[in-house]
């Protein structure tokens, strides 16, 4: 009778055990559940985010020149015969890294710091006798200002040079830097990326 009784409430106790395993089991798998479906929203949120990001990109490389040029920019000038130590005194002072060579109202040239290490102190020439239409870059390259951000990019990268005047009608209206078009580039995407943080991140 004894055994009978102790069997039974083996038993019992087993079940009881047995259905309290279930039950955490099933605790778990909808926890993991639960993790999985927070995991999967915000995997499809970065990839929202990126999505946008690089499309943006896109656009904003498609974007005239004109754009960046909404505010207005001073153009720093010099004539042919001008010497190498003033367009480098207009450089410093200015904190720029070329002067563009104008004939009157005509580009001629541009004068750069390459082209100040290169062609004049490495030369060995004196930069206080050396006029800068002696050692400018001849003819430079430029493009108008309904080029797209893109191309100027293409242009440069593939030219190697790192200024770049914008001239419409025969008017040097500025004269852009691989530096500024790069940063003009991640300065939107920033934003826009922080834009849509502040989205996902709103109740």
């Amino acid at each position: 009778m004894n055994i009978l009784r102790y069997r039974r409430g083996c038993g019992v106790g087993f079940l009881f055990l047995s259905q309290a395993a279930v039950a955490a089991d099933l605790e778990q798998v909808q926890e993991f559940i639960n993790q999985a479906v927070i995991y999967l929203l915000v995997l499809v949120g970065l990839l929202f985010i990126l999505y946008v990001y690089f499309m943006r990109m896109r656009d904003d490389r498609s974007a005239p020149l004109a754009k960046i040029l909404r505010s207005p920019t001073t153009v720093y000038s010099v004539a042919p015969e001008a010497l190498v130590t003033d367009c480098a005194r207009i450089m410093a002072r200015n904190r720029i890294g070329s002067v563009v060579v104008m004939l009157g109202e005509s580009l001629v040239g541009i004068f750069t710091e390459r082209d100040a290490l290169n062609k004049v102190l490495a030369a060995g020439l004196d930069p206080n006798r050396t006029q800068v239409s002696e050692v400018m870059t001849r003819d430079p390259y430029y493009v108008s200002p309904d080029a797209t951000v893109g191309e100027a990019m293409e242009l440069v990268t593939q030219r190697r040079f790192r200024h770049l005047p914008i001239v419409e009608d025969g008017k040097v209206l500025a004269v852009v830097s691989s530096g500024d078009l790069t940063h003009w580039l991640v300065k939107d995407q920033a934003g826009g990326v922080q834009e849509l943080v502040d989205v996902a991140a709103r109740p």
